[in-house]
């Protein structure tokens, strides 16, 4: 079902459904349940609350617990610009963050709000209602998205054309909600269908909050989800298993599929709100149909162009020129690389852009990474890839000793979280691609290493 917007979810479901569990989660050890007009009555008095405070820029520290659904909501209807952090980011990063978007009001850990405070302004610029969220990368290159609860409500209803739920069914939501994929496929996407959203008790509990909430429904990060099968932590109940938010390896979703869940995989960002293409289940996972809103066409260098007018973003925050450089006439330039089959299912094959995606759907950012390499490496050229969610190094001219390359490039992959440092050394045997200004072709090297 399609909504305009957040009151017009709450407020439908509280009329036709009252007693219809919207919400379950644990509480001081027993597992809570709020149904949709209690949900709707906290949501709106909360509303009321935060008008009155007459702040404009709300920050939320978000943990994905029950308060912290209800602070969202509220917030949104209240008009606030409203920004979703990851509270498990470095302070420096979450403090870089609060200033970018100019917040004057933070919820979420007291601890964690005292220490953040001082990075707030004292009169936010007037708020809109709409939600920012930050894209994963490095700190230098992270921007806020500017969407809206219409924008993330017409994504959910396209996941929910293609993959529906029914209020019988019970979505675990597991994803942090500062990711989009998170809000909308996480949350969003249950609440539209009806269906009841259990929330999560974090990463402490993850193996065992399937068994604890028996959903019939979840989507999952493929590092997620690998962990998830590894332990071996999925209910019997479950029927339906969404993947997004980055690569996920054929043996997940081999692993994921003789757990005779229906398993499909997403394509999306966080300038659509989400998602655009869904595989359903049957046949090839990685061939996608395109949502009922959106439209898909292929540049002829590869690139995927999306337009999505209902759920496309109205920017980066104060960003303009980023913006215009990707948002042109409506249609985003991805960055991504893909075709469509003969039955327009969208396949993607790599990344033209300068970041590399991880499992767990953090980002890479490119250029000072392998800046740091080349200098490392006293101005050789290198190139860094993604093969098989592994980062790979890949060096200009004929097979050499990669010994003395290990040694010299060890202190600048020692400085990076274990899952970024390069795995392989691999050899160009001929100049690296680049374009007219000189920068290699990253794209083009994965295309001709991939044989494409």
């Amino acid at each position: 079902m399609r909504f305009s917007g957040f009151r017009d979810l709450l407020s439908h479901w509280a009329e036709q459904t009252p007693d219809a569990p919207a919400l379950r989660y644990e509480q001081n050890g027993a597992v809570k349940t709020c149904a949709y007009s209690e949900l709707f009555d906290r949501v709106t008095k909360r509303a009321d609350a935060l008008r009155a405070e007459k702040k404009q820029a709300y920050g939320i520290l978000a943990n994905g617990s029950f308060d912290c659904v209800t602070e969202i909501f509220a917030s949104v209807l209240s008009g606030r610009r409203t920004v979703l952090l990851n509270e498990n980011a470095a302070d420096e990063v979450l403090t870089e963050q609060i200033r970018e978007a100019e917040l004057d009001a933070l919820w979420g850990d007291p601890d964690l709000k005292e220490l953040l405070e001082p990075a707030l302004v004292e009169t936010a610029e007037g708020g809109t209602g709409t939600l920012l969220f930050f894209t994963s990368g490095t700190t230098s290159r992270a921007k806020a998205v500017v969407l809206t609860d219409a924008s993330l409500m017409n994504s959910a209803y396209n996941g929910g054309a293609l993959l529906p739920l029914s209020p019988s069914d019970t979505l675990l939501c597991m994803l942090p909600l500062d990711h989009v994929f998170g809000m909308v496929c996480g949350l969003l996407w249950g609440l539209s269908c009806g269906a009841c959203v259990a929330l999560s008790r974090g990463q402490r509990h993850y193996h065992e909050d399937c068994v604890l909430f028996r959903p019939t429904a979840l989507s999952a990060v493929p590092a997620l989800l690998g962990f998830l099968l590894k332990y071996r932590a999925l209910n019997p109940e479950l029927k339906l298993i969404l993947i997004g938010a980055g690569g996920c390896p054929p043996e997940v979703l081999q692993a994921a599929k003789a757990t005779d869940s229906r398993v499909c995989f997403g394509y999306g960002l966080t300038e659509t709100s989400s998602g655009v293409a869904l595989s359903l289940g049957e046949g090839d996972p990685y061939a996608m149909t395109v949502c009922p809103d959106d439209k898909i066409t292929i540049a002829d260098d590869g690139e995927v162009l999306i337009e999505a007018p209902t759920c496309m973003m109205q920017g980066y925050w104060r960003h303009p020129e980023d913006t215009d450089a990707v948002l042109k006439n409506g249609v985003l330039h991805t960055g991504d690389l893909g075709y469509l089959d003969e039955d327009g299912k969208l396949h993607l094959t790599g990344r033209k852009k300068e970041m590399l995606v991880l499992s767990d759907g953090t980002k890479l950012y490119l250029p000072e990474y392998e800046q740091a390499l080349s200098k490392a490496l006293g101005g050789e050229p290198v190139c860094v890839l993604l093969v098989n969610d592994q980062p790979i190094l890949v060096l200009e001219g004929e097979l050499r000793d990669p010994a003395p390359i290990w040694e010299k490039i060890r202190p600048v992959l020692d400085a990076r979280p274990r899952n970024q440092q390069i795995k392989r050394i691999e050899f160009y045997e001929k100049p690296l691609p680049r374009t007219a200004s000189g920068k290699i072709m990253r794209w083009a090297v994965q295309r001709e290493r991939e044989g494409l």
